[in-house]
């Protein structure tokens, strides 16, 4: 069972079966993303994150904090989180915005971390995971439908080795 995939056709799960029963899905996915990314420290996300949204996002919030979770796969379920944390703050309520990336993208291809940020921000401007949605992830980051399908290959590949 492919628990990343379940919602690509079956045609497309076949194939992803095929490799990993013939040993090819990693090799797949080094061929394809070789590189390791140079963004390590919640710093440096910070002002990778911040560099995107200036890029695409100029009006969009600005955000609070940027940081990877070690605990965030286990207790969301979700590999990146954008949250506003509500604060009193003298008489008014503050919203501090917050994006956490899953601390596995530390050590993924600079595609697949680029991609994770693009999709969180893309929640500053829509909310829902609807055609609006996907069509701003794709403008930030031409091939993102592409890279989001061999992200979930990645995550099938992780818990295989």
């Amino acid at each position: 069972m492919l628990k990343y995939l379940q919602g690509y056709p079956e045609s497309l799960q076949q194939q992803v079966r095929q490799m990993i029963d013939e040993k090819r899905l990693g090799d797949y996915l080094e061929r394809r993303y070789p590189q390791r990314h140079q963004v390590q420290s919640d710093k440096a996300l910070y002002g990778y994150v911040q560099q995107l949204r200036q890029s695409h996002l100029k009006s969009a919030p600005n955000i609070d904090k940027v940081l990877y979770d070690n605990r965030l796969d286990l207790t969301h379920r979700a590999l990146g989180l954008h949250t506003a944390v509500s604060r009193v703050q003298g008489g008014k309520l503050k919203a501090k915005k917050e994006i956490r990336v899953a601390a596995l993208f530390k050590e993924a291809a600079p595609e697949f971390l680029q991609m994770i940020v693009v999709h969180e921000l893309a929640h500053l401007r829509e909310s829902d995971h609807n055609r609006a949605f996907y069509k701003l992830c794709e403008h930030m980051m031409p091939g993102y439908a592409q890279t989001e399908f061999d992200l979930r290959c990645y995550l099938h590949w992780r818990e295989l080795s």
